[in-house]
């Protein structure tokens, strides 16, 4: 997965897609996935690397299947919260800091 970690005056924000899906831009009816945007453009990350800065950030943008079944496996997202656009899923969600 592709992290990039975002400065924000209310905290870290994490911006996370699938590696294969990095630099594309899906389309569906008025809504639009631009993952070609520096958004997005960050470091490759493992699972392991990328559950560990969960723990330090306040909220959480994704894009991809990998990535968000990862949200999903660690409850910050719930199934049915999944956006998808062209079929790719898109979620966004606050993470409760410890």
């Amino acid at each position: 997965m592709i992290v990039k970690v975002h400065n924000t005056p209310n905290g870290k924000m994490l911006a996370l897609c699938d590696t294969e899906i990095l630099g594309k831009t899906f389309e569906e009816g008025e809504r639009q996935l631009d993952l070609d945007s520096q958004f997005y453009r960050g470091e490759e990350k493992s699972d392991e690397e990328v559950e560990m800065l969960l723990k330090d950030v306040y909220v959480v943008n994704a894009v991809g299947e990998k990535s968000i079944g990862l949200l999903v496996s660690k409850g910050l997202v719930e199934e049915d919260a999944v956006l998808r656009i062209a079929g790719v899923p898109h979620a966004q969600c606050v993470v409760e800091c410890s």
